[in-house]
């Protein structure tokens, strides 16, 4: 059976910096968390797994796919979103943000513009579609966009730091998309401990490898125990 991230001996050099070191890791859980100190490699891990960088050795299969021979193919299935929404939002109002999303699948406009109300609805943004999206809160912000990343019904969505920048009820709105079973699986690299919690399997990052995976309540008492040591 296919897992759905396997990494096999994988290191990354960027510039003169080892990031990570001879990682083997098999992933199959349909939620996982990835937590660490700043610096231990979490975020280039989950660009890894999303094919934004590539590896130096090593093979990485995420879906069955290589993430650097199959990379058109694996865009296709994934989803990834920052913990800046600005650095996603690229059109003039939401709903033609969302809709921008669409661009590279063959839809005709009926099916598009039920794709784009039914998104802004489950989003809590239907009443904002004509909005400026320069002018909506960090919250909102945030919510356009996963709404464009859940707009393409991606089998797996990657997630950087997503409630970063977020207050406490919107991080929990937030979450709680990105963990609703809605049919995709979830990568989530978060200092936000109760997050990951909430996944099915959490991997801890130190130092470039990997230290520990497991339950994800194991894993992030293990990694909450470690700042007292």
């Amino acid at each position: 059976m296919t897992s759905a991230v396997r990494l096999a001996g994988v290191s990354v050099r960027l510039a003169d910096t080892d990031v990570l070191h001879d990682v083997d890791l098999v992933l199959d859980a349909r939620t996982v968390a990835v937590v660490g100190d700043n610096g231990s490699g979490k975020s280039t891990l989950a660009r890894l797994i999303g094919g934004l960088v590539r590896p130096s050795a090593g093979r990485v299969e995420v879906l069955g796919l290589d993430t650097v021979r199959d990379a058109a193919a694996l865009r296709r299935r994934t989803a990834i979103v920052f913990s800046n929404p600005d650095a996603q939002i690229v059109m003039p109002t939401v709903a033609e943000d969302v809709a921008f999303s669409l661009r590279a699948d063959r839809l005709s406009r009926p099916e598009r513009h039920m794709r784009v109300a039914v998104a802004l609805e489950r989003f809590g943004l239907a009443g904002l579609a004509d909005r400026p999206a320069y002018e909506l809160s960090g919250g909102q912000k945030q919510l356009l966009a996963l709404c464009g990343a859940f707009v393409r019904r991606p089998d797996l969505v990657i997630a950087d730091e997503p409630t970063a920048f977020l207050d406490g009820r919107n991080a929990h709105v937030v979450s709680g998309h990105l963990l609703a079973d809605a049919g995709h699986r979830l990568v989530v690299v978060t200092h936000d401990l109760d997050l990951a919690a909430r996944c099915d399997v959490a991997v801890r990052m130190r130092e470039g490898r990997i230290a520990q995976v497991g339950a994800a309540a194991d894993v992030v008492a293990a990694h909450s125990a470690s700042w007292r040591c």
